[in-house]
């Protein structure tokens, strides 16, 4: 089996990549080691604890691959506003999406989701999906990639795109060399109800051992209910996991403050240990990686998934103009094109949130003196704040066509 272009990994990421390249001209294969079926959608269920802090970036590329449709009738919840502050001190900040004359600043959205309006479109392409498929070898015939398959089939093409997440398998059978550290920290995830409306409203508290946000779910038309993202050393992560459903409850309420009044009730909680990885090369003679297996970061201000469609984006514009302009798609020149666009504003927002992350860690008096004082400072230069919010809403720096406004 051959194809121009194969996409290993069909998440969020790899998908929105080959809905982008459905009217190139070229054969595109994507595979993936799940079944790639699309499951009933109960309005009831609980809520998924994996969960995307959507942009309008994000949103218009959905939109231009046909899938927000299909997202936005299973569940979505809109948030116009943003609450920060500082649990050490008095510094908060408040953004508003109607500061810069926007309805919203983003969408929280379950993963699986975006991920199921994305398969519905690919269902009706024709794109080859290759379901169960497991990734085992993977090395260099000439000019072309043979991937050979758990089950034993084989698979030629010049181009191979890793969209197999963090640990990607592409990744590591290549050879791709990549920075890692541990944050020291682990998330604690889940979905909890309270007893005061989030107002669409995302809430982040930062504490001594790490940030806390609050982000808003909606279902039946109630805002009682947020998605939890509770980042903590692995020693406090430990004990909060341990704790019995009514300690649990009392203990997220009091890190909380009780900004939402009483936490009552809360799914199965889940914990991640937090680790930030970005390859030293984005592409190579024929590979090219986007998303979570070029680049994870902390989950602070949700901007994982984002980061990765625009990758997907930028990725489906490069090759389409190479295409009809009939370059080599593989040839490491073209692919650069895309490494060069990405990763400059990739590291500049890892940085910033690593930066971040530490900044409101730190302990020490003057340093909390000076981010309660920059905090204020910011609260009060509404100029200052629009800038944050006009990039939190994917409307500046370097967007490809399908991001565009």
């Amino acid at each position: 089996m051959r194809a121009d272009v194969l996409i290993v990994g069909a998440g969020m990421v790899g998908s929105a990549l080959a809905l982008a390249l459905r009217h190139s001209g070229l054969e595109i294969i994507l595979l993936d080691g799940g079944p790639l079926s699309v499951k009933p959608f109960d309005q009831a269920a609980p809520f998924e604890p994996r969960v995307s802090a959507l942009s309008a970036a994000s949103q218009r590329i959905l939109e231009r691959l046909g899938a927000w449709d299909g997202i936005a009738s299973r569940r979505v919840s809109a948030y116009s506003d943003m609450q920060v502050w500082d649990g050490s001190g008095t510094g908060q900040i408040h953004f508003s999406a109607a500061s810069v004359h926007a309805q919203v600043l983003g969408h929280i959205v379950e993963n699986r989701v975006v991920q199921d309006g994305l398969l519905e479109r690919l269902h009706d392409s024709d794109i080859g999906l290759l379901p169960n498929a497991r990734l085992e070898q993977l090395r260099r015939s000439g000019d072309q990639w043979l991937l050979t398959l758990a089950d034993g089939r084989k698979l030629r093409t010049p181009l191979v795109v890793a969209a197999d997440g963090a640990h990607s398998a592409v990744r590591k059978l290549a050879g791709c060399q990549t920075r890692e550290w541990d944050y020291l920290h682990h998330a604690i995830v889940t979905s909890v109800r309270c007893s005061s409306a989030h107002q669409a409203t995302a809430w982040q508290r930062f504490t001594d051992d790490g940030p806390l946000a609050f982000l808003p779910l909606s279902r039946d038309g109630k805002q009682d209910w947020c998605s939890i993202v509770w980042s903590t050393t692995p020693e406090q992560a430990e004990r909060i996991m341990a704790l019995g459903d009514q300690a649990f409850l009392e203990a997220l309420e009091r890190a909380f403050e009780g900004r939402l009044g009483r936490v009552l009730e809360a799914d199965p909680r889940v914990c991640v240990p937090l680790r930030q990885r970005h390859a030293k090369r984005y592409v190579d003679e024929g590979l090219a990686l986007i998303g979570d297996a070029a680049h994870t970061i902390h989950p602070l201000a949700g901007q994982g998934v984002n980061l990765g469609l625009l990758d997907a984006a930028v990725l489906a514009e490069v090759l389409g103009n190479a295409s009809a302009r009939g370059e080599r798609l593989a040839d490491v020149k073209v692919l650069s094109r895309y490494e060069r666009r990405r990763m400059p504003h990739n590291l500049a927002l890892m940085a910033a949130m690593e930066g971040f992350e530490r900044l409101f860690q730190d302990d020490r008096l003057p340093l909390r003196w000076l981010r309660n004082t920059g905090l204020k400072l910011v609260e009060q230069l509404p100029d200052a704040k629009a800038v944050f919010v006009r990039q939190a809403l994917g409307l500046s720096g370097d967007l490809p066509e399908l991001a565009k406004a």
